[in-house]
């Protein structure tokens, strides 16, 4: 690690080049569509209001006036198919070429199976009030997806790190943040939360992921008040669209291997299943960088989930449950299981979790813009694990339930949610000898009205809960797009967010460490305001369709949860937030088709994100202030081959040092190294198979002696947790992958 004492300089160059390409010229606006849109009953001929147009395979697209009438510009000659989505409804594609004026009658999908559309998804969406990117089943291939850790690698706006040398626990940042103050749900429901937070990433296979939302800002009220800096929502497998048979062989240099297997099968004409199942395994004893530490933990993991779905006339009603048991050793390479003598230093967690949902909803006869559904879900988290001579055991049981109602105002440009929320959060956690307990029943209440007119969207909401421990809680949040043309939209976002924080779970990475865990006083609720907006160009040049987004994000808290390591060598010290605490995010991307079949993502990114250190506003820790990020990917006719590559570049991270940097209100901070990561993968497919070779930090790049006082584990200046680079060296995978639709 190299000790900096100036900051670098700014690399602008990229940056000033993305910056130009909002001036890049567009095709003029040779000719409108005009259409109607209704339901396909004859007798009632229903105008649908707020139903999606889209030109097929780009974001360019609007929605439905209150007659269901559209006007949708073409902005390229070769333009000619629009898909046509509604609630409800199955999607329709047309074609369109030479035509001015058409009339679209959806068909419900109770009446009829729904249309596939195979052409490419945009990663931005065009529709959405908020800002929102979509990591597709497509996009999870690109890299060696085998675990939701690892589905973010060809994706600028998350980054996954790892928070130790040790324990091999990774988290996720949006805006700068750590993963906690991020909402992640699965299928829409609240889920990996709480205790889970450290290991969370490795909970749900690559493979049952039919789509990653990532929505930055605070969201909606809808799922609850804890989310902050963003949302990440994990579509899984629906059972009717699922492949009938899903097969995923993993293995690579370190020994790692993954199975993987899908089962989804109609059992009647109105019921369907899908059955995933996911083991991985490492029992190699691998040290490369030779400091008598195992590179990754030893571990193994058996994972469960099956989806169950019912669809009736205008009842649908679906069924989750899922189980997991994994078991992580890591340490010194001759520490043995239950090896508590101190004779080696070691690591051990054993974990189970259990989890079931159900979501059921109506949707009341002729109005298809009218339904009523009801949410429940129970999840059991325990785990025993141990640091050194340290012991961490926790357990955490979850109840939620929610009732939704949606509905329009005379029609759908003006159409709100409602609905009552239910949480019970029951956590017992031990720490060494310390117990700590606490029982959280939160009621709640919500409601959110949405404007959509033909340019301007609107969404407004606001939730009441009532905290038994904290008093009552509110919660409003504020979203606007708007579409300056089909083409150009601007998003504004501001809210509220509020949670209460796990500064154990949240920190487990200090535990690998000497320090001790100090709690200066009882810690409150976190509480922050997240504003921000962003600007999406969509364009085509060279006849090839390209996407430009940047996005600027401030997050500013009333109280936080400190993890303070600058203070004492030997200790973090828990505290709340004294003074300032804010991020500000910015960010900007290209997506261009430079050739056909080549497609190309560069993005730059700027953090600066500080809190308040006894007395004194510091640099978060690890953070790098810069980043840039290039993927490419190639993919010939048919998708016989596949080819990509991601390259990133991580700017100086402050890094707390091991000495009292405080003294007479002056402090000084240590920086980490600049690195470059470079991963990439070759895909050949055929009929039913797919074999895949790929690697990893292919530059092999390693974090400088990423572990303080290696020699001497139980020592005073042992650390494992000052990890801001990579800790494993390349690593060369293969795979294949098996599929009957």
């Amino acid at each position: 690690m190299k000790l900096l004492y100036k900051s670098s300089a700014f690399p602008g160059v990229l940056l000033g080049w993305l910056l130009c390409l909002i001036f890049i010229p567009t095709l003029t606006n040779a000719q409108t569509l005009h259409g109607r849109v209704t339901d396909n009953r004859a007798e009632q001929n229903i105008p649908l209001i707020g139903a999606t147009v889209i030109w097929q395979g780009t974001a360019q697209g609007t929605t439905t006036n209150p007659d269901g009438t559209f006007s949708l510009a073409r902005t390229d000659s070769t333009l000619s198919k629009i898909v046509v989505s509604y609630i409800g409804y199955a999607n329709d594609t047309i074609l369109v070429k030479g035509q001015n004026h058409i009339h679209v009658n959806l068909q419900r999908t109770a009446t009829l199976g729904e249309v596939t559309v195979t052409a490419k998804t945009p990663s931005f969406s065009a529709i959405t009030p908020v800002h929102s990117q979509v990591i597709t089943a497509r996009d999870l291939t690109k890299s060696a997806c085998c675990n939701l850790a690892e589905s973010f690698e060809t994706n600028a706006s998350v980054e996954v790190s790892t928070s130790d040398a040790v324990s091999g626990a990774k988290q996720i940042q949006m805006l700068g943040l750590d993963g906690s103050y991020s909402l992640m749900t699965v299928d829409n429901i609240p889920s990996l939360r709480g205790l889970a937070t450290p290991y969370r990433l490795n909970y749900i296979s690559g493979t049952w992921i039919d789509a990653i939302d990532i929505i930055k800002g605070t969201g909606s009220v809808i799922n609850g008040y804890e989310s902050i800096s963003g949302q990440v929502n994990v579509r899984l497998k629906e059972p009717e669209k699922a492949e009938r048979i899903y097969f995923n062989l993993y293995g690579n240099t370190l020994a790692k291997f993954d199975a993987n297997l899908n089962l989804a099968t109609p059992i009647t004409k109105k019921i369907s299943t899908v059955f995933m199942l996911h083991s991985d395994h490492i029992g190699n004893r691998v040290d490369g960088n030779k400091d008598g530490f195992l590179d990754l933990p030893l571990s193994t993991q058996y994972n469960v989930f099956n989806k169950w779905k019912y669809k009736s006339g205008n009842v649908i009603s679906e069924i989750g449950l899922g189980a997991l048991q994994e078991n992580r050793l890591g340490g010194q390479t001759n520490y043995q299981k239950g090896d508590f003598s101190g004779s080696a230093y070691g690591t051990e967690m054993k974990a189970q979790r259990a989890n079931i949902y159900s979501k059921s909803s109506y949707t009341f006869p002729g109005k298809p813009y009218q339904s009523l559904g009801l949410i429940l879900a129970n999840t059991h988290y325990d785990f025993d694990s141990r640091y050194g001579r340290r012991s961490y055991n926790g357990e955490q049981n979850t109840t939620e339930a929610k009732l939704l109602f949606q509905s329009a105002i005379n029609n759908t440009t003006h159409t709100y949610k409602t609905g009552l929320s239910y949480l019970l959060d029951d956590f017992k956690e031990r720490f060494v000898d310390t117990a700590f307990n606490r029982r959280e029943i939160v009621p709640g209440v919500f409601a959110e009205y949405v404007y959509q007119g033909q340019k301007m969207t609107l969404v407004a909401g606001a939730r009441v809960d009532q905290h038994n421990l904290f008093g009552t809680i509110f919660t409003p949040r504020f979203n606007i797009k708007y579409d300056l043309d089909p083409t150009t939209i601007i998003r504004v976002a501001a809210g509220k967010g509020f949670r209460v924080a796990n500064p154990i779970a949240e920190n487990t990475a200090a535990l690998v460490s000497s320090r001790t865990f100090r709690f200066a006083e009882p810690l409150n609720p976190e509480k922050a305001w997240n504003m921000g907006g962003s600007f999406t160009k969509y364009f085509t040049l060279g006849q090839r369709n390209g996407t430009f987004v940047a996005d600027y994000y401030y997050t500013t808290f009333s109280n936080q949860v400190i993890a303070d390591m600058y203070s004492s060598p030997d200790a973090v010290i828990f505290s709340n937030l004294t003074g300032r605490s804010f991020s500000k995010s910015f960010q900007a991307e290209l997506q261009y088709e430079v050739l056909k079949g080549l497609d190309l993502k560069a993005a730059y990114k700027y953090f600066d994100v500080k809190s308040t250190y006894a007395d004194n506003l510091l640099a978060k820790p690890y953070n790098p202030q810069h980043r840039f990020f290039i993927n490419a990917g190639f993919a010939t006719p048919f998708d016989k081959w596949r080819v990509d590559l991601t390259t990133q570049w991580f700017g100086l991270r402050p890094v707390p040092v091991l000495e009292n940097t405080i003294n007479s209100g002056a402090a000084s901070t240590a920086f980490s190294d600049r690195y470059y990561m470079l991963n990439g993968q070759v895909t050949r497919a055929f009929k039913r198979w797919e074999v895949y070779v790929g690697g990893e930090n292919l530059l092999n790049y390693r974090q400088p002696n990423p572990i303080v006082g290696a020699t001497n584990p139980f020592g005073e200046e042992f650390d494992a947790s000052m990890v801001w680079g990579p800790t494993i060296g390349r690593v060369i995978y293969s795979g294949l992958r098996f599929k009957i639709n």
